[in-house]
Protein backbone atom coordinates (compact mmCIF):
# COMPACT_ATOMS: atom_id res chain seq x y z
CA UNK A 1 0.00 0.00 0.00
CA UNK A 2 1.56 3.39 -0.65
CA UNK A 3 2.13 5.64 1.72
CA UNK A 4 -0.74 8.59 0.50
CA UNK A 5 -3.01 5.82 0.23
CA UNK A 6 -2.46 4.93 3.90
CA UNK A 7 -2.52 8.34 4.78
CA UNK A 8 -5.87 8.40 3.26
CA UNK A 9 -7.49 5.74 5.24
CA UNK A 10 -6.33 6.69 8.59
CA UNK A 11 -7.22 10.42 8.14
CA UNK A 12 -10.84 8.74 7.12
CA UNK A 13 -10.69 6.47 10.34
CA UNK A 14 -10.00 9.32 12.98
CA UNK A 15 -12.66 11.47 11.04
CA UNK A 16 -15.66 8.98 11.32
CA UNK A 17 -14.70 6.98 14.53
CA UNK A 18 -16.67 7.38 17.27
CA UNK A 19 -14.03 9.06 20.19
CA UNK A 20 -12.67 5.53 21.39
CA UNK A 21 -10.66 7.49 23.82
CA UNK A 22 -13.67 9.71 25.05
CA UNK A 23 -12.99 8.70 28.93
CA UNK A 24 -9.63 10.35 29.01
CA UNK A 25 -10.78 13.00 27.26
CA UNK A 26 -13.99 13.53 29.66
CA UNK A 27 -11.50 13.27 32.21
CA UNK A 28 -9.48 16.07 30.66
CA UNK A 29 -12.44 18.23 29.95
CA UNK A 30 -13.59 17.62 34.32
CA UNK A 31 -16.43 15.93 33.07
CA UNK A 32 -15.70 13.07 35.44
CA UNK A 33 -15.74 15.76 38.50
CA UNK A 34 -19.79 15.25 38.30
CA UNK A 35 -20.09 12.27 36.35
CA UNK A 36 -19.12 9.03 36.05
CA UNK A 37 -19.72 5.95 33.42
CA UNK A 38 -22.12 3.53 35.68
CA UNK A 39 -23.41 5.36 38.50
CA UNK A 40 -24.66 9.22 39.44
CA UNK A 41 -22.35 11.15 40.97
CA UNK A 42 -23.79 15.21 40.65
CA UNK A 43 -25.13 14.59 37.62
CA UNK A 44 -26.51 11.42 35.47
CA UNK A 45 -24.41 8.18 34.52
CA UNK A 46 -23.29 8.65 31.22
CA UNK A 47 -25.09 5.20 30.53
CA UNK A 48 -28.21 6.97 31.86
CA UNK A 49 -28.40 9.56 29.62
CA UNK A 50 -27.25 7.19 26.41
CA UNK A 51 -30.26 5.03 27.58
CA UNK A 52 -32.63 8.34 28.02
CA UNK A 53 -31.68 9.28 24.24
CA UNK A 54 -31.70 6.07 22.98
CA UNK A 55 -32.76 6.03 19.28
CA UNK A 56 -33.53 9.55 19.05
CA UNK A 57 -32.26 11.25 15.69
CA UNK A 58 -31.75 14.48 17.22
CA UNK A 59 -29.90 13.05 20.39
CA UNK A 60 -26.36 14.74 19.37
CA UNK A 61 -27.89 18.44 18.15
CA UNK A 62 -29.69 18.34 21.63
CA UNK A 63 -26.88 17.48 23.94
CA UNK A 64 -24.44 19.44 21.98
CA UNK A 65 -25.13 22.86 23.18
CA UNK A 66 -26.05 21.63 26.84
CA UNK A 67 -22.63 20.43 27.19
CA UNK A 68 -21.36 23.39 26.67
CA UNK A 69 -23.53 25.98 27.71
CA UNK A 70 -24.74 23.49 30.87
CA UNK A 71 -28.83 23.34 31.13
CA UNK A 72 -31.25 22.39 34.05
CA UNK A 73 -34.11 20.45 34.91
CA UNK A 74 -33.73 17.55 32.49
CA UNK A 75 -32.34 15.55 35.39
CA UNK A 76 -33.59 17.07 38.88
CA UNK A 77 -32.77 20.32 40.57
CA UNK A 78 -29.14 20.66 40.24
CA UNK A 79 -27.83 22.57 37.38
CA UNK A 80 -25.23 21.63 34.91
CA UNK A 81 -22.94 24.71 34.55
CA UNK A 82 -21.29 25.47 31.17
CA UNK A 83 -18.31 23.97 30.37
CA UNK A 84 -16.52 27.14 28.42
CA UNK A 85 -13.41 24.75 28.42
CA UNK A 86 -15.08 22.37 25.55
CA UNK A 87 -15.29 23.17 22.00
CA UNK A 88 -18.33 22.30 19.73
CA UNK A 89 -16.10 19.39 18.25
CA UNK A 90 -15.17 17.89 21.66
CA UNK A 91 -18.86 18.11 22.63
CA UNK A 92 -19.88 16.38 19.72
CA UNK A 93 -16.99 13.93 20.12
CA UNK A 94 -18.13 13.29 23.95
CA UNK A 95 -21.76 13.07 23.48
CA UNK A 96 -21.19 10.51 20.48
CA UNK A 97 -19.47 8.35 22.76
CA UNK A 98 -21.92 8.82 25.68
CA UNK A 99 -24.72 7.36 23.25
CA UNK A 100 -22.26 4.32 22.63
CA UNK A 101 -22.71 3.66 26.25
CA UNK A 102 -25.15 0.60 27.22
Amino acid sequence: MNTFRFATIVTAFMLSAPAWANPELAQKKNCMACHAVAQKVIGPAYKDVAAKYAGQADAVAKLVPKVMKGGSGVWGAVPMPANPQVNEAEAKQLVQWILTLK
